[in-house]
C-alpha cells in the first residue's frame, strides 16, 4: 500500500517538500547542538527541562487520544467512529515518533539514548516510559496497517488483531500515566508533587488530542472527498467538552489546595505563573493569562449544544482549546515545576531560537509521517468507496 503515498496532486508534493525543508533546517541547527551541547538552549542548572520536554509531555497526550475513538468503537460498538479510527491511530504514530525525537534532542547527544538500552535501570520511571512508548508505537503501526489492508481487500481483519486492539486501549492510558509519574515522582518539585497529576494528564490528553484530530480532519475534508458523519463529530465533540471541563476542574483543585493550605511550596509556583514571585514578573505571566482566557472561551463555545454543533464555530472553539491546553501542559507545567527554586529564587527560562528551530524540524517529521500515512489511508478508502 505504501506506493499510494507516492501518487498525489502537485499540492501534495509541495507540502511534502515544504516539510522536508523544515526538517533540513532543524537538522542543520541540531549540528550546532551536537557541537556545543545544550548550552545553545535556554536551559540552566535551575531549569534543566525546557521546550523539548514540554513538547514531549504534550505529544504523549496527543498519542494517547486515539483511545477516545477505539474505546467507544470496540467496547460500545459505536460504529460511527469506524471511519476516523485509522486516522487517529496513524496520528498517534506521528505523535510517538515526535515524543522520541524530543527526548533525543533533550539528551544533547543522541548516543546517550543507548544508555537506556545498554544499562537498563528498572527502578527508573524513564525506563518504563521508553518501554510504553515503543510498545504503543508498535501496537498502532501493526493495528493500523493490518486493519487498513483488510479494508483494502474488503475482508474482516484477522482475529489476532482484536486482542492487540484491546491491549492498545490499556496501553494508551499507561503511556500518559507513566509520563505523569516522571513528574509526580520528584519530591523536590512541589508543583508536580500531587496525586492527581496522572488524572490531570489524562483529562488534558482526552480533550486536546481529539481536538487536534478533528481540526486535521476538517482541513483534509476541504481538500479531499472525505466526509465526516455529523453524528460522529458531535459525539466526539461532547467527549472533548467533558474532558476539558474535567481538565479545568482538576487545575482548580490544585489552586484551592495550594492556597487554602497555605503551603508555600505549592502556592508559589502558581502565583509565579499568574502574578510573578516577589515582584519578579516575566514573559510566562501573559502567556498563562492568555491560556486561562482561551480555556474559558473554549468552554463557553463548547458547553452550549447549539453553539457546539455549529460547524462554523466549532473549529475556532477547538483551536482555543488546543492553544489553552498547550500553554498549560507545555511550558506552564515545566516552568512552574522549576520556579521558584529551592532557595526561593527565580531563574528565568525562555526557549532560544536554536531550540525552536530544532523543535520545528521535529514537528515537521511528525507532520511528514502523518501526511504520508493519511495519504495511504485516504487512497485506500477512496478506492473502496468508503470516504
Amino acid at each position: 500500500m505504501i506506493e499510494k503515498a507516492l501518487k498525489g496532486s502537485p499540492g501534495y508534493y509541495i507540502w511534502l517538500a515544504f516539510l522536508g525543508s523544515l526538517i533540513g533546517l532543524g537538522l542543520f541547527t541540531y549540528t550546532f547542538q551536537m557541537k556545543h551541547g545544550l548550552a545553545i538552549t535556554g536551559m540552566s542548572r535551575d531549569v534543566s527541562w525546557g521546550f523539548y520536554i514540554a513538547q514531549f509531555t504534550y505529544l504523549v497526550g496527543v498519542a494517547a487520544s486515539a483511545v477516545m475513538l477505539v474505546l467507544p468503537a470496540y467496547f460500545h460498538h459505536y460504529k460511527k467512529f469506524k471511519k476516523m479510527i485509522i486516522f487517529g491511530e496513524f496520528m498517534a504514530i506521528g505523535a510517538v515518533l515526535m515524543c522520541m525525537l524530543f527526548i533525543m534532542a533533550d539528551l544533547g547527544q543522541p548516543q546517550r539514548a543507548l544508555n537506556v538500552l545498554l544499562h537498563p535501570t528498572p527502578n527508573s520511571v524513564m525506563f518504563y516510559d521508553m518501554i510504553v512508548l515503543v510498545g504503543y508505537l508498535i501496537l498502532n503501526a501493526v493495528i493500523g496497517w493490518v486493519t487498513l489492508e483488510a479494508e483494502r481487500h474488503d475482508v474482516d481483519p484477522p482475529s489476532w488483531v482484536k486482542p492487540l486492539i484491546y491491549l492498545s486501549i490499556i496501553w494508551a492510558f499507561s503511556i500518559h500515566t507513566v509520563t505523569a509519574f516522571l513528574y509526580a515522582g520528584i519530591p523536590g518539585r512541589h508543583y508536580w508533587l500531587t496525586a492527581i497529576m496522572g488524572a490531570r494528564f489524562l483529562a488534558s490528553a482526552f480533550c486536546s488530542g481529539p481536538a487536534i484530530l478533528l481540526l486535521l480532519l476538517f482541513t483534509v475534508q476541504k481538500f479531499t472527498k472525505l466526509t465526516l458523519a455529523k453524528e460522529a463529530v458531535q459525539t466526539l465533540t461532547k467527549i472533548i467538552t467533558y474532558a476539558m471541563c474535567i481538565n479545568v476542574f482538576f487545575f482548580l483543585l490544585e489552586v484551592f489546595t495550594a492556597f487554602y493550605s497555605g503551603i508555600p511550596g505549592h502556592a508559589h509556583p502558581i502565583a509565579y505563573m499568574f502574578a510573578g514571585h516577589n515582584g519578579h514578573v516575566d514573559w510566562i505571566t501573559p502567556w498563562m493569562w492568555a491560556g486561562a482566557i482561551m480555556a474559558i472561551m473554549s468552554l463557553a463555545l463548547l458547553i452550549p449544544p447549539h453553539i457546539r454543533d455549529n460547524q462554523n464555530v466549532l473549529p475556532y472553539a477547538l483551536m482555543l482549546l488546543v492553544a489553552a491546553s498547550w500553554i498549560d501542559k507545555g511550558l506552564g507545567l515545566i516552568i512552574a515545576g522549576f520556579t521558584p527554586n529551592v532557595f526561593e529564587k527565580v531563574t528565568v527560562y525562555a526557549p532560544t531560537v536554536p531550540e525552536l528551530l530544532i523543535s520545528l524540524g521535529i514537528f515537521a517529521v511528525g507532520a511528514l509521517v502523518v501526511s504520508i500515512l493519511w495519504k495511504v489511508a485516504l487512497s485506500v478508502k477512496e478506492e473502496r468507496g468508503t470516504l
